[in-house]
């Protein structure tokens, strides 16, 4: 991927979950290189700071300027704590870029009470509580871009098997999405929801055959597959002055994928 001039110069912006986990790029890590591409100064931040630091490594060997900090968003101190010091080490804040997901199997019939608590606390809370101390430092900086993570699992069951824990989550993103839009749109804060399809980043790889990643390819209406990049550049392009009037949105990267039935893909899934 290459640079397309310098969308972000002079902004600050926040990734969470800015380290791949395994081998390979995952979103948060394609997001921060492409924002630090195009001239933002990054704050990386992961619970596991090696991750983010090898992060750090493929930005600073292009030039880029940004640095990280180990933190646990699903607790508020912290999420305070990451506001703070991009703050502190940068002057102020203009993007935020809500990426930390976790899943967990089951039904409803089969989720366990601390498993539900901590997919909504890492996918959910977080959110909330970034939020709640990166709005104020954005709009004392004149405005701001908050970019949420959420799934087609928030959308329409059996997208990502049964999880509803996760699936409750990514729902209750887009209604934060949408809430915080309005609330906040008249001072300057901008806030969008990206809601992907079946990817194939880190975070799955090590679970799907080929078998499986082939099946997810063929699903879609463009018979692509997915990667991190995807997220990226939607990623850029929410933060960025271009979509200046835009705010509220959930926007689908799958493929196609809500856009379609099983039926309608029949023939391309025998």
């Amino acid at each position: 991927m290459v640079s397309q001039g310098r969308r972000l110069q002079g902004k600050v912006a926040i990734v969470t979950g800015a380290g791949s986990r395994g081998p390979g790029v995952g979103t948060g890590k394609a997001t921060a290189t492409l924002f630090a591409r195009e001239g933002a100064t990054v704050l990386l931040v992961d619970n596991v700071v090696e991750r983010a630091e090898e992060t750090l490594a493929s930005i600073q060997s292009e030039g880029g300027e940004a640095s990280v900090l180990e933190a646990d968003v699903s607790v508020e101190a912290e999420c305070r704590q990451i506001v703070q010091q991009a703050v502190e080490r940068y002057g102020d804040l203009n993007i935020l870029f809500n990426n930390v997901g976790i899943g967990a199997p089951g039904t409803v019939l089969e989720v366990e009470e601390e498993t539900f608590t901590r997919v909504i606390n890492t996918n959910l809370k977080s959110m909330i509580m970034l939020s709640k101390y990166a709005v104020p430092k954005m709009i004392e900086a004149g405005a701001g871009s908050i970019i949420n993570m959420s799934s087609i699992a928030g959308i329409r069951a059996g997208s990502s098997g049964a999880s509803i824990a996760y699936a409750v989550s990514k729902g209750g993103v887009i209604a934060l999405t949408t809430q915080m839009a309005v609330h906040h749109g008249r001072q300057n804060v901008r806030v969008n929801c990206i809601a992907p399809g079946p990817l194939y980043t880190p975070m799955v790889a090590h679970r799907l055959s080929e078998e499986a990643r082939d099946l997810r390819r063929r699903s879609n209406p463009l018979g692509l597959e997915g990667t991190a990049w995807d997220i990226a550049w939607t990623a850029l392009f929410l933060a960025s002055d271009e979509a200046r009037w835009i705010t509220g949105v959930t926007l689908p990267v799958d493929g196609g994928v809500l856009a379609t039935t099983p039926l309608s893909m029949l023939e391309h899934l025998l």
